[in-house]
């Protein structure tokens, strides 16, 4: 059940889930029908939450996500699972357990806790952009692609991201330029192969994007020129959306961007998972449920086999 009320002041729990959205969810599923007393905190609305329409998910694809996550929400109610609006001030692990300190000093205790915070996406500062995240402009093809077929796209980026970005996105929208927002720091090969799939590189440098409250317009240039666009695909700078995986010592990638976890999202702090998006690059709905589900029968197994001990 959702609580919309304050945590008794010391509440203990098999597990804590932080993160309310495909990853988080799907763990507390498992969980619930493993008979399981789950703790879901619903902080932050997931990375998802601005996206009109989901394309990855089965069998309802084109559903809305928060239309997905509500009929997951539902799956719960048989199980003994709460999820209550709340978020996490502070975190450590102690030799009994997983202490989470929210922000109305409530202390939740538990045996072991799953982290499904996600990342934020650090868009370029490009006056339009951010208004249109998720509905006009897009990163994933995968996503965003067969919907944009026909249409003209503009991929934003440079050098090596930039190349690789829209040699991608041409797979589905052959009408295609690279705008670089500036020199384009390509190699000699990487121009030649988008000139050879007829992809145009477009270096000057980007004033705003242009648009309505249906669609977008152009990308204007710092020259008053306008390139008539349909949809803008660019790579966001990711970085974690909560800062618990680090207060708890676990270990990062090598680009410190993402949470190091073994192949069932254990991060090096036993007792601790890490799932969905602040795990790997991979961002699909259908890939973070299946973290979430893939962690939650691994700890259930730690759980029942006695190397980790119920609060």
């Amino acid at each position: 059940m959702i609580r919309k009320f304050s945590l008794p002041a010391l509440s203990r729990y098999d597990v804590v889930v932080v993160g309310a959205s495909h990853a988080g969810l799907s763990a507390a599923l498992v969980l619930g029908r493993a008979r399981r007393r789950v703790l879901v905190l619903d902080g932050e609305p997931p990375r998802e939450a601005l996206l009109a329409h989901a394309h990855r998910l089965l069998p309802r694809s084109g559903a809305s996500a928060q239309e997905a996550l509500r009929s997951v929400r539902e799956q719960l109610q048989p199980y003994d699972v709460e999820i209550c609006v709340a978020e996490v001030q502070g975190v450590q692990r102690t030799e009994t357990g997983t202490v989470l300190t929210l922000f109305s000093g409530t202390e939740v205790v538990a045996a072991a806790v799953i982290l499904a915070t996600g990342i934020v996406d650090e868009l370029p500062a490009v006056p339009g952009v951010a208004s249109k995240w998720g509905h006009g402009v897009y990163q994933c093809p995968y996503c965003h692609g067969w919907e944009n077929r026909h249409s003209r796209v503009v991929v934003y980026g440079r050098a090596e991201a930039g190349y690789e970005q829209a040699v991608l996105v041409h797979q589905w929208a052959p009408q295609l330029t690279l705008a670089t927002d500036g020199p384009a720091r390509l190699t000699p090969t990487q121009r030649a192969h988008l000139a050879q799939l007829g992809i145009a590189v477009n270096e000057k440098p980007v004033a705003a994007l242009n648009s309505t409250a249906r669609c977008l317009i152009a990308l204007t240039f710092a020259d008053g020129s306008r390139l008539p666009l349909d949809a803008l695909f660019l790579r966001p700078v990711p970085r974690q959306r909560a800062n618990l995986a680090a207060q708890l010592g676990c270990a990062f990638t090598p680009d410190g961007v993402y949470v190091r976890v073994s192949d069932t999202g254990l991060t090096t702090v036993p007792g601790t998972y890490a799932v969905g998006s602040m795990s790997g690059p991979f961002r699909q709905d259908i890939l973070a449920a299946a973290s979430g589900t893939r962690a939650a029968t691994a700890l259930n197994h730690e759980l029942v086999f006695g190397s980790l001990a119920p609060a």
